[in-house]
């Protein structure tokens, strides 16, 4: 269970309390406009980040090994939407645990990321095989 969505909202409350009691009409104000303030810095966060990944394609990144190298597990598929700058290619069925993604390069290089509960949890870079050269090596 996702204790985070339990405690934000508690942790308001509890704070909208404090404040009405130790200050009033006054604190609650303040309180109410800092939480309503760090929703909107949230919310604006998310919009930006949607709004730059619809101007590319579905499953592009610039580089599928630079994305490999800057995952870390645990991170959200918001932050590597951010990182990509692109929506992922969805896998897995819609709305099923967990959430299979890809991203792809112009290589034909991909990071394959599972996220479970909005979580990344594993990833798998592949590469294709570089083509064969035409000739022997020259010799010195």
């Amino acid at each position: 269970m996702n204790f985070q969505r339990i405690l934000a909202p508690i942790l308001g409350v509890v704070l909208l309390v404090a404040a009405y009691r130790g200050y009033g009409w006054m604190g609650l104000g303040l309180v109410a406009s800092g939480i309503v303030t760090w929703m909107l810095l949230h919310f604006t966060r998310m919009m930006r980040v949607l709004q730059r990944a619809s101007d590319r394609p579905l499953g592009w990144v610039d580089s599928a090994v630079m994305l490999n190298a800057k995952l870390k597990p645990g991170v959200n598929l918001m932050h590597v939407m951010a990182m990509t700058k692109a929506i992922g290619e969805q896998l897995s069925e819609k709305d099923a645990e967990p959430a299979v993604y890809r991203w792809t390069d112009g290589g034909a290089s991909h990071v394959t990321c599972t996220f479970d509960k909005g979580r990344l949890v594993q990833w798998e870079l592949f590469r294709p095989p570089a083509p064969e050269e035409a000739g022997p090596p020259l010799a010195p």
